[in-house]
């Protein structure tokens, strides 16, 4: 790697990475950074992904197109191992991070709820102007959909056709969001469903969502003792919670799944994956957007339910969030005039900056997004895989996914 410092002055270490990307400082690519302030690059070299998060937040740097930047930024190996920083003090910053996900378990049940008051219970407008009308705070599935309204509404029909619903099964929601998928499965196929979240302003709305329904939200962890006094459940869900689980608990939780899990029950997990298994994470966004979240890689993920329950099928949509996920920043960038009175203005950059680099992390390959049916081993009937087409999902639409990510 070469030594000293780059003719621009950007730093070796950093200059060997980013050229290898194909980024430039000050170009004239709509990917390229432009520095604002010098002191970006000591940051980075010291702090590596927390310095580029808060050096963006602050206005030290800029770039036409986030979500290409990091689409590059992410596609090169040795991407991870970057993340702490380039100097010597910060690979071992980041070998003694590394123990410590081995030894310290940050998603205790007491930890749950930091997620919720950092993300989920900030103003409630901004998801309502970046979300579809039904909230729904998770990947889409675009296949023959044309915007957000049809694509989660694609999702949601393509999860309860997995899962075999029928009137009057009783369900379980881990981690129900806004209620969103609660209030469909009970309208249109006559299940009873129990939300659960660990954030209070997602469980006043989806109470005040599904009044006339047979729905119940609680706030709580999984691991809650209320859900031992529940009779076993005919199916569960779970869209966006494995992420929060950590994988010191995978096997707890699937534990818990088990137990609460009727004998020829199904078990729909939905969860963001790592393309490759590793203990290391993004220091910003663990900071600044989900506290203590961790994305299981496909080996982890097995590992955590293996000893209790059987994998029935397996679908990878991840390039499905790029799309999502620039929907929701066109939606959030259209709608910031008017929350921009109320809200601070570096709220934007850091909701930009969030959205648009997850939607490089999927276009990049990185990002997977994974859509598991789990049963246990007691299950009597054979499960056949369902991967819904246009005329199952919603007839007549055509298939014009929307090319925002390009």
């Amino acid at each position: 790697m070469p030594s000293g410092r780059h003719p621009l002055g950007v730093p070796a270490p950093i200059a060997a990475f980013t050229e290898a990307a194909g980024i430039g400082f000050d170009g004239d690519q709509p990917w390229d950074i432009e520095v604002r302030d010098g002191r970006l690059f000591t940051d980075l070299m010291r702090r590596g992904s927390l310095a580029l998060g808060e050096g963006y937040v602050n206005g030290l740097w800029d770039c036409q197109r986030l979500d290409q930047l990091f689409t590059r930024l992410l596609t090169p190996n040795t991407a991870i191992d970057v993340m702490q920083g380039f100097e010597p003090w910060a690979y071992l910053r980041s070998v003694v991070f590394t123990l410590g996900e081995h030894l310290l378990n940050w998603q205790t049940q007491l930890r749950s709820h930091q997620v919720a008051r950092r993300h989920y219970d900030i103003d409630p407008r901004v998801y309502a102007a970046m979300l579809d009308s039904r909230r729904i705070y998770s990947c889409a599935y675009w296949q023959q959909a044309s915007n957000l309204e049809q694509a989660q509404e694609h999702k949601l029909k393509l999860i309860c056709e997995k899962l075999q619903l029928e009137p009057g099964q009783r369900v379980l929601d881990l981690g129900c969001g806004w209620g969103g998928f609660a209030r469909y499965a009970a309208e249109n196929y006559g299940v009873e469903v129990l939300g659960i979240t660990v954030s209070a302003q997602q469980q006043r709305y989806a109470q005040g969502l599904a009044l006339d329904l047979p729905v119940r939200t609680v706030l709580a962890d999984y691991r809650t003792p209320l859900l031992r006094q529940e009779k076993p459940f005919d199916r569960i869900v779970s869209v966006g919670m494995m992420e929060h689980v950590g994988r010191l608990n995978d096997s707890l939780f699937f534990q818990i799944v088990k137990d609460l899990l009727t004998d020829n029950g199904l078990v729909l997990l939905q969860s963001i994956g790592t393309r490759q298994t590793t203990a290391k994470i993004d220091p910003w966004i663990n900071t600044y957007i989900f506290p203590n979240g961790r994305l299981p890689s496909a080996q982890q993920l097995c590992r955590g339910f293996e000893c209790s329950l059987i994998l029935q099928d397996w679908q990878n949509f991840g390039r499905d969030y790029d799309t999502t996920l620039m929907v929701w920043w066109t939606n959030f960038d259209s709608a910031w005039p008017g929350l921009s009175q109320d809200i601070a203005p570096s709220f934007y950059r850091l909701w930009s900056y969030y959205l648009l680099s997850c939607a490089g992390l999927f276009r990049s390959g990185q990002g997977q997004l994974w859509q598991l049916v789990l049963s246990k081993p007691s299950l009597q009937q054979a499960y056949r895989s369902i991967r819904p087409g246009i005329c199952s999902l919603s007839p007549g639409f055509a298939a014009s996914v929307p090319q925002l990510g390009s």
